[in-house]
């Protein structure tokens, strides 16, 4: 299967536009969050993405709640926020929102670490964790030279190692690849990435 993922588009047509185009390629779109800019426009954004045809999954980011983007979702798009689907033969598992907890505010959808280890138990096996934040220790730093990733997240892709883990988030990380044990992880950032699982 090939798959495209990306992540924190914030309403950018011109970025949209490169991921609808390469997405005439895909046979699944997996969206990272963050498709809108502070809970605002999410509609609009997702509606700049109506030339993908292909499936597509998506996890809200810090920007929308879940339950935002499940009332915007147009036919076609699965929302996932601490629940799994399969797709083609492939497990996926998704989490949202901003873990841990961010400084930006109420505006922000975030989750303590705590919240994030109770609905990340739910999954028991997965091929694919979408996340919106990084593990902590890869693909987390900030341009500050903070790692502020999740310990939660990184505690379940430790436990179940899925084949891939893709993430976002963090901007100052977008392209950080590594691993943690045997799963590739991918800070994705608003530009086409292409995997192949079958």
């Amino acid at each position: 299967m090939k798959i495209l993922a990306f992540s924190d588009l914030h309403a950018a047509p011109s970025r949209a536009q490169a991921l609808v185009d390469a997405a005439q390629e895909a046979d699944l779109v997996l969206g990272a969050g963050d498709f809108c800019n502070h809970r605002g426009g999410l509609a609009e954004a997702l509606a700049l993405l109506d030339g993908i045809t292909a499936p597509r999954v998506f996890v809200p980011g810090n920007h929308e709640s879940a339950q935002e983007l499940a009332a915007v979702a147009k036919p076609g798009v699965t929302v996932l926020h601490g629940a799994g689907c399969e797709v083609g033969g492939l497990r996926i598992f998704g989490l949202g929102y901003g873990v841990p907890v961010t400084p930006f505010g109420d505006w922000s959808c975030d989750m303590t670490e705590e919240m994030a280890e109770t609905k990340l138990a739910a999954c028991a096996e997965a091929d694919i964790l979408l996340l919106h934040s990084p593990p902590k220790g890869l693909g987390d730093v900030t341009g500050q030279g903070q790692s502020v990733g999740s310990v939660a997240i990184r505690d379940a892709i430790t436990r179940l190692q899925p084949r891939l883990a893709l993430c976002g988030h963090i901007h100052d990380s977008w392209g950080i690849r590594g691993r943690i044990g045997e799963t590739e992880l991918v800070n994705l950032g608003p530009v086409p990435n292409w995997f192949h699982l079958e």
